[in-house]
């Protein structure tokens, strides 16, 4: 499995080594033509607004949505954003991938960061989600499948191939939480 994670900012170095540790060939990925030849891609936390300035100014991010209509997806935090169908406060482009509507920062400001572990339908174990300056998601559609809630909020989903976390994951959890993903 040759895997892709988007090494624009965000912590891309510590997917990588966890994607490698569980056997996934990966490739950082910072320009659109390190797209072709993977089966996945991965989109760590960091700005969306930089995320996107950067693909924008590259030409990178029509190919990109073209990679992430037909091939696995997972992002975090500003990942999310960017896989979202609709993005508030304020509003701003998108992949468009994922039937959610998520607002930015909904989790309040740097000092409103938070630790909590919460079970999901990954398996027995709960899942620890880390906070910080986190989106929220406001609505989901029909196809989409809510994997793991906090406070009554979804906080982990998933539509087809396309994960979608809003929290820091110590990523990814398990073996079968990447082949899951990935469909291995």
């Amino acid at each position: 499995m040759n895997i892709g994670v988007l090494a624009i900012q965000g912590d891309y170095e510590a997917h990588k080594v966890r994607l490698q540790e569980l056997g996934a060939n990966v490739t950082l990925v910072r320009k659109p033509e390190q797209l072709d030849g993977l089966d996945a891609i991965v989109i760590p936390g960091g700005e969306s607004s930089t995320f996107l300035n950067f693909l924008e100014e590259r030409g990178f991010l029509e190919k990109l949505k073209a990679f992430v209509s037909t091939k696995p997806a997972f992002g975090t935090c500003a990942g999310a954003i960017l896989l979202a169908k609709e993005v508030e406060n304020p509003p701003q482009k998108s992949l468009g991938l994922l039937d959610i509507r998520i607002r930015r920062n909904a989790y309040g400001r740097q000092i409103n960061s938070s630790i909590c572990e919460s079970v999901t339908k990954l398996g027995a174990k709960p899942l620890e989600m880390v906070f910080i300056r986190a989106p929220k998601i406001i609505s989901t559609g029909s196809s989409v499948e809510v994997l793991a809630s906090e406070n009554g909020d979804p906080v982990l989903v998933r539509q087809g191939k396309s994960w979608r976390l809003h929290f820091i994951l110590n990523f990814p959890p398990t073996l079968e939480f990447i082949r899951s993903f990935c469909g291995w």
